[in-house]
């Protein structure tokens, strides 16, 4: 195995060093094979309920009515999510568009989305309207507040009571840390911070926004009251193949609304031809709990890993984790670069392209993204990006497989020593 490692331009200290970190987090590494089991076998028992046979993997154009495989796809979404409806479809582009579909067709003018988890990710800072941009919420007379976390990442429940008006209309709660370095919610955490907002108002409805969790825990957040859970098919629950697509789980009103926004009202869910990408769908999220489990095992590893190196980690490296995306601050731009070009050389596709930052649509300063991915833009395969500003924290997330993860931040930490950003003691 040395040898080989090697011949895939790994050295001694660095191998040496990374088995030592590998062998000793098995025992936590079962725990998370435990859960895989459970939410593997969570799926198939889905999938088996609705009888999923190869006639659900045919293809439809155009109008795509009566699309059997699609319909019965939204059935096995909404019984794993124990929700009592599902939109999953390959329109639905990305998860910031489900974001914005699930948003848009469930307010009004005149209403008010609070955040009480702090600024959300910055590509739906357009779509809300903090950032002006041509369609917003806010130029549709929907407005915005928001209450940071307070230290720790406790909730500010007094911040959120003070908050909630006659026009707060929609809770938005991100799970993911995002481009911050906060900690990732748990499905109990979100669970509370529902029950509480709902004690002040219980009509407003609860949206979590559940990309980078999903079959990271054994539940779901529709499981402890949100009315919405939404993401992209291109992270966790598209096992990696699915090529496209986005999900709305959640009460059958607000994802029925969503589908009006996404098609045409009147039309809503009847129509959108899924194109011959049905199979990829169903496959990739009854491959979802152990691809997600793979993923898992990296980010822990990669906090074990850097953290001993001086690194702060967010998660560190031994809380326990409720999504896949491990946050390193590396303090320097050239350690971020040298970090996202170890993870593209570890690649299987574009492995010899160097990443650079660019001015990336959607974001505020430049942005640089590790991946190559056999589905553009998939981040639950080996992936990591960083907006280049202090403090220089990079985001990485993914891996197919365990081991392709490992690899992956071996050959980060390679880079960095290359580079003299980092030095290991034999």
């Amino acid at each position: 195995m040395k040898e080989l490692y090697n011949q895939m331009n790994l050295t001694d200290p660095v191998i040496n060093y990374c088995t030592k970190i590998t062998d000793s987090l098995q025992e936590r590494f079962k725990q998370i094979d435990e859960i895989a089991e459970y939410n593997q076998l969570k799926v198939l028992k889905a999938m088996q309920k609705f009888k999923v046979s190869e006639a659900h993997f045919a293809a439809t154009t155009g109008y795509g009515y009566n699309d059997l495989g699609r319909d019965t796809l939204e059935d096995v979404y909404a019984e794993v999510f124990q929700a009592e409806a599902a939109l999953v479809r390959p329109q639905l582009i990305s998860g910031t568009h489900a974001l914005t579909i699930a948003l848009s067709g469930n307010l009004r003018p005149g209403d008010e989305i609070l955040s009480p988890v702090g600024k959300p990710y910055d590509t739906l800072e357009g779509v809300i309207g903090i950032t002006p941009s041509k369609g917003s919420l806010a130029e549709y007379g929907i407005t915005y507040k928001q209450v940071d976390l307070l230290e720790g990442g406790k909730f500010d429940y007094e911040g959120i009571k003070a908050a909630i008006n006659e026009r707060t209309k929609l809770v938005t709660i991100q799970r993911s840390k995002g481009y911050q370095t906060r900690p990732t919610l748990s499905v109990e955490q979100i669970g509370e911070l529902i029950a509480f907002v709902k004690s002040i108002k219980p009509e407003v409805i609860c949206m979590v926004d559940n990309c980078y969790g999903e079959f990271i825990e054994k539940i779901e957040p529709t499981q402890v009251g949100a009315d919405m859970c939404v993401g992209s098919l291109i992270k966790n629950p598209g096992g990696g193949l699915a090529p496209i697509g986005g999900y709305i789980v959640g009460k059958e009103e607000y994802v029925e609304n969503a589908a009006y926004r996404l098609t045409a009202p009147g039309l809503g869910k009847e129509v959108g031809a899924t194109l011959g990408i049905n199979g990829s769908l169903y496959q990739g999220f009854f491959l979802a709990p152990t691809v997600t489990a793979g993923a898992l095992k990296g980010a822990i590893f990669a906090a074990n890993v850097y953290e001993k190196l001086g690194f702060e980690c967010v998660p560190n490296a031994t809380e326990p984790r409720y999504d896949i995306i491990q946050a390193v601050t590396l303090r320097s731009p050239e350690a971020i670069i040298a970090f996202c070009e170890g993870i593209q050389a570890a690649a299987p596709v574009d492995s010899h392209v160097t990443p650079e930052p660019w001015a990336m649509p959607g974001y505020t300063e430049e942005v640089i993204m590790a991946a190559g991915a056999f589905v553009s833009g998939s981040s639950i395969e080996l992936s990591a990006d960083a907006p280049i500003r202090p403090p220089y924290a990079v985001y990485f997330q993914g891996g197919l497989t365990w081991y392709h993860a490992k690899y992956g931040i071996m050959m980060s930490l390679q880079k960095l020593v290359d580079k003299k950003l980092v030095t290991i003691e034999e």
